[in-house]
C-alpha cells in the first residue's frame, strides 16, 4: 500500500464519483480505477459499491475512510512540526476548539501563551465535540475546550470558565419591558438556536434549560454559527439564548441582552485532555487557561 492509493481512495470517497475524483487528482480515470482495485485487492474487501448511476462507500469503505483520514492528519502534523522547528519553535501544542468558544477569552489566552512561551507553537483545530473527543483519544490533539463534560472513558473534563446565559432580543421587542425575562415569556416567541451538529455541548446545555419550562419551545431555525444566530436576532426574525460574552462580541446592531428571571443559568466551558500524565508544557498551558479573565465586562442593557 502506498500513499498514492490512499490519496486516490480519499478523493473517490469524498467525491463519490470517479470522474470528478480523477479530475481533482489531475489524472485519467483508468489509473484511478486501477489504484482503487489494487487497494481493494490488498485489503481483501470491496471499498465502493458501484453502479452505472452511483458510487457509495461500503461498510468496510466507511471504516477505512476514518483510518485513511487519520494518516493524512498525522502526516500534516509531522510536516508542520518540521516547519515549526525550522522557524525557531521548540515545541508544539495541538489545541482543539468546539462549541464556538468564548470570543473574549480566546485572544487573551493565545496572547498570554505567546508572551510567556513564544517558542511553543499553538496549532488550532476548530472541530465538533465528537471529533475533538476522538482526536484526543487518538493523539491527534493535546488539549481542547468545549461546552460538554460528557466525554466517556479515557478523557478528563475540567470546568474552567462559566458565563451567564442571556436572552438576545431584537431592539423594540415587547419583552424589553422586562429587566429580567421569565423563561415562560421567552418561550412565547420563536427561537433561533445553534445546530447541535455544530455546537453539540452548547446545545445540550441550552436544552437542559428549556426542559425546565412546561411550554414546548418554538424553534424557528437552527443555524451553524453564532454569527448567523445573532444576525437573525438583529433582523427581528426570532429571539435567541447565548452566553453574555457571545452577545457582547456580536457585531450585529439592534440586539439587546437581558438576563433570565430568577437565578441565571450558567454555561460551563470545560478543558478536555487525555487521562494520562500531563507534560510540563501542557501543565503550563492549563494554568494559563484557568487564569484567563474576560477582558471586558459585559453589562446587560
Amino acid at each position: 500500500m502506498e500513499l498514492r492509493h490512499l490519496r486516490c481512495f480519499l478523493a473517490v470517497a469524498e467525491e463519490l464519483h470517479f470522474a470528478r475524483a480523477a479530475e481533482r487528482l489531475h489524472i485519467e480515470q483508468s489509473p484511478l480505477s486501477r489504484a482503487i482495485k489494487e487497494l481493494e485487492d490488498e485489503l481483501g474487501v470491496v471499498l465502493f459499491a458501484r453502479t452505472t448511476r452511483s458510487t457509495r462507500l461500503t461498510r468496510a469503505g466507511l471504516l477505512f475512510l476514518e483510518h485513511a483520514q487519520r494518516v493524512f492528519v498525522s502526516l500534516e502534523q509531522a510536516r508542520d512540526s518540521v516547519k515549526a522547528a525550522a522557524n525557531g519553535f521548540y515545541g508544539q501544542l495541538r489545541f482543539a476548539l468546539s462549541d464556538g468558544i468564548t470570543p473574549l477569552r480566546l485572544p487573551a489566552l493565545l496572547a498570554l501563551c505567546r508572551q510567556e512561551e513564544p517558542q511553543v507553537e499553538i496549532r488550532l483545530f476548530e472541530v465538533p465535540v465528537s471529533q475533538q473527543l476522538k482526536g484526543l483519544q487518538e493523539d491527534l490533539y493535546d488539549v481542547g475546550l468545549a461546552q460538554s463534560n460528557e466525554v466517556g472513558d479515557g478523557i478528563v473534563a475540567e470546568p474552567v470558565w462559566s458565563d451567564p446565559l442571556m436572552v438576545a432580543v431584537p431592539a423594540r421587542h415587547p419583552l424589553l419591558s422586562y429587566k429580567r425575562i421569565p423563561l415562560s415569556e421567552v418561550l412565547r416567541y420563536p427561537l433561533v438556536l445553534c445546530d447541535p451538529l455544530a455546537c453539540e455541548g452548547f446545545s445540550r446545555q441550552i436544552d437542559r434549560v428549556l426542559r425546565q419550562a412546561e411550554v414546548e419551545p418554538l424553534i424557528a431555525e437552527r443555524v451553524a454559527s453564532y454569527d448567523l444566530m445573532m444576525a437573525l436576532v438583529s433582523a427581528g426574525f426570532a429571539l435567541s439564548l447565548a452566553s453574555a460574552p457571545h452577545i457582547a462580541a456580536s457585531r450585529e446592531p439592534g440586539i439587546v441582552a437581558r438576563p433570565l428571571a430568577g437565578r441565571p443559568p450558567m454555561l460551563m466551558t470545560y478543558l478536555l485532555r487525555r487521562d494520562d500524565d500531563v507534560s510540563d508544557e501542557l501543565s503550563r498551558f492549563i494554568k494559563r487557561v484557568q487564569a484567563i479573565d474576560i477582558l471586558r465586562q459585559f453589562k446587560p442593557m
